[in-house]
């Protein structure tokens, strides 16, 4: 995997890759892509080119970068799908959460003050973590994982946030799902969306687990939710 950028760490100790895709002309707003298990593969790179197709500076950092740097696996080969569960089992979302905050730094040393984010799976939970630990313009998340488990930090959340939720989603049970409504649905700042019958994964850009239907109506949720939020 080649990056085209390097972003350094909060603290400056060290840098990390990322994917950059820039629009044609003057960016209007920034969108952090926020990677799954499986690295910033080739469908992360596809929505940030899709996002700078649409006006956006799109920008995928490498957040597994400290346990193996250029990550970049496929869900579709069961070898690969294993080796992504590896990696988040010894994930350290605080430290992947600092290197979001980074990469919001770099984007607005670039003179770019609106910056959202979208993430998948274990990208869904760090967007939604972004929400609550950063001060980020808007945040999306597709079937974030965990999210049940950290209702508790919502309180913190001052921007808007949306979360797509399918509901036979096989990483996160009709209880956590419950949990989330509960927790956020009174919440002034986050809208939930519910995708009946449909399975984690939904909305990838290619693959065996895509239903095409229900990710161009995510994606198209997702797109207006930006360009409400993000100007």
């Amino acid at each position: 995997m080649t990056f085209n950028a390097e972003i350094s760490t909060l603290d400056g100790s060290d840098k990390f890759g990322a994917y950059v895709a820039r629009p044609d002309g003057n960016p209007h707003a920034a969108v952090i892509v926020i990677q799954e298990i499986f690295g910033v593969n080739p469908g992360i790179r596809t929505r940030c080119d899709n996002l700078a197709k649409a006006g956006y500076l799109a920008v995928a950092p490498d957040l597994f970068w400290f346990m193996e740097r250029g990550v970049e696996l496929d869900p579709d080969v069961e070898e690969e799908m294993q080796r992504g569960f590896d990696f988040f089992g010894k994930n350290d979302v605080d430290r992947n959460i600092r290197d979001i905050e980074a990469t919001i730094h770099w984007i607005r040393e670039q003179g770019i003050k609106s910056v959202g984010c979208v993430g998948y799976c274990l990208g869904g939970r760090l967007a939604y973590l972004t929400a609550a630990r950063t001060d980020i313009n808007a945040s999306v998340g597709y079937y974030g994982v965990m999210i049940d488990q950290m209702l508790n930090e919502s309180h913190a959340i001052a921007h808007p946030l949306m979360l797509h939720i399918p509901t036979a989603d096989g990483f996160v049970s009709p209880e956590a799902q419950a949990a989330m409504h509960k927790g956020l649905d009174d919440h002034p700042k986050v809208t939930l969306h519910d995708y009946e019958g449909l399975n984690h994964g939904f909305a990838v850009e290619t693959g065996n687990r895509r239903d095409d239907a229900a990710a161009k109506l995510a994606d198209g949720r997702t797109m207006a939710f930006f360009a409400e939020n993000l100007g």
